[in-house]
């Protein structure tokens, strides 16, 4: 039996463990939304407050922290403060990292803990720990009764480093309502995994998505592609047929807009599109 057919049989084909009665879809903004303001390319990054303001001001109430550094090294206080300002500001906040050793785990479940948060994205691999399938499931095992505790769900992205069917194979494992999918079908082009295939064995389980648009270009001279992002709605992401397989509104699923922006020609540019693109990706949801 696969593990995409062990993983239907104990949650039940078509279910959602994403889905929480009472709570509605969101459409949010990630730190990736920022990725360039946030930054120190630019000559005077945003404070995570500064980029709370900007997302409320555009009228979204839900904000995901993702591989944000400063986060780990914020005392109590600071992390209180990013509360304050959060729940001054209307918003909601989720989580996201990288990595799953125990202690790592547990350290942004405390943080989920002071910042509100129940939702914590994450990946499988950091750089010196590339667990296996046992070692996720026992990691998993282990730590998930304190999350399920605590009401925070564990969500493991769709990227290219970790094939798909491992990590559904790990939750199969595990199966706990507290973890599933972060659905981002843009990352696992690069391991030659059809964004349409990965959209189909992850649906029943995915607990949050990433939405970002890709492209692929010539290169100069004609020799190989870039492959990058693109303002939503104009590259290779086939939403409407994601948005009918993932069920978001139905199953209260939030979006989280991201963006593959590279750097352009100068810093006012740069800013400029990525605050363009934010606009178009909202517009775009709004409307679909």
């Amino acid at each position: 039996m696969s593990s995409t057919t062990r993983l239907s049989s104990s949650i039940g084909e078509g279910s959602s463990i994403g889905q929480d009665s009472g709570i509605r879809s969101r459409i949010g903004l990630s730190s990736y939304a920022f990725f360039w303001q946030l930054s120190d390319r630019v000559a005077a990054p945003l404070t995570l407050h500064e980029a709370l303001a900007e997302t409320a001001a555009l009228g979204v109430d839900l904000f995901q922290i993702c591989d944000y550094a400063p986060l780990e090294t914020m005392t109590d206080a600071e992390l209180e403060a990013v509360r304050a300002t959060a729940d001054a500001l209307g918003m909601s906040l989720e989580l996201g990292t990288k990595g799953i050793r125990p202690e790592h785990l547990r350290k942004f479940l405390r943080i989920a803990g002071i910042l509100g948060a129940p939702l914590l994205r994450t990946m499988f691999n950091v750089p010196g720990h590339t667990p296996d399938a046992d070692e996720a499931a026992a990691v998993f095992t282990d730590v998930l009764p304190e999350f399920e505790a605590a009401g925070v769900k564990i969500a493991v992205e769709t990227y290219e480093q970790v094939p798909t069917s491992r990590v559904l194979d790990v939750i199969a494992r595990v199966g706990s309502p507290s973890l599933g999918i972060c659905s981002d079908p843009a990352n696992t082009v690069a391991a030659l995994e059809s964004p349409r295939e990965v959209i189909d064995a992850v649906a029943p389980y995915v607990l949050n998505m990433h939405i970002k648009d890709f492209a692929f270009s010539r290169k100069e001279g004609w020799v190989g592609f870039t492959y990058s992002g693109a303002p939503l709605g104009e590259g290779l992401l086939d939403y409407a047929y994601m948005a009918r397989k993932l069920q978001p509104k139905e199953r209260n699923i939030n979006q989280i807009i991201e963006h593959w922006l590279p750097w352009q020609a100068s810093e006012e540019e740069t800013i400029r599109l990525e605050k363009q693109w934010t606009q178009q990706s909202l517009d775009f949801l709004r409307s679909n």
